[in-house]
């Protein structure tokens, strides 16, 4: 019996002693490029990545034409005009629920900020608005800026401003 016990506890000794980690068997690590490719590095993405991130530096703002102030309303009216009103005097719904009202786009400081400005604080937040980068494209933003630029040329403007054969539409 003992002889037993010897044999059985050798036998487990050299099976454990046999087995190893699989520390040397063949695998493929994180990130190794493919057999024979240089080693280069930052490493080209494979075509077809979806990029997580915008590029860095902000883009340089588009030409405003009919259209793009078209698309901002459209945008505006979308995600701004519940806290800042359809007519960027900050009287959204919101103020209506008893939240704290934005700024006016009328006021000092936001007409003379640059359309810069608009483009970062809807992509950042500011204050207490929470940033919409991950809601809005950046090109819907820059459409949106322009648009408020709009809001703001419209809010000191005369009905002479207006071209005649539209002056109907605003009395």
């Amino acid at each position: 019996m003992r002889g037993r016990r010897l044999v059985v506890a050798a036998g487990v000794a050299l099976a454990v002693v046999a087995c190893n980690n699989m520390a040397n068997q063949p695998k493929r690590l994180p990130f190794e490029l493919p057999y024979g490719a240089e080693a280069r590095w930052p490493a080209l993405p494979p075509p077809g990545t979806v990029a997580r991130d915008e590029p860095l530096g902000a883009p340089s703002p588009p030409p405003v034409t009919l259209a793009l102030l078209q698309r901002g309303q459209e945008r505006f009216d979308i995600y701004c005009a519940p806290c800042h009103s359809r007519t960027g005097d900050g009287n959204g719904m919101i103020v209506q629920r008893g939240f704290p009202p934005p700024p006016s786009y009328a006021e000092a400081r936001l007409r003379q900020a640059p359309v810069q400005h608009f483009y970062d604080v809807i992509t950042n937040g500011y204050g207490a608005m929470f940033p919409y980068a991950a809601r809005v494209a950046p090109a819907d933003r820059w459409a949106i800026a322009a648009y408020i630029r709009a809001l703001q040329a419209s809010d000191s403007g005369q009905i002479a401003d207006v071209p005649p054969d539209h002056r109907q539409t605003l009395q």
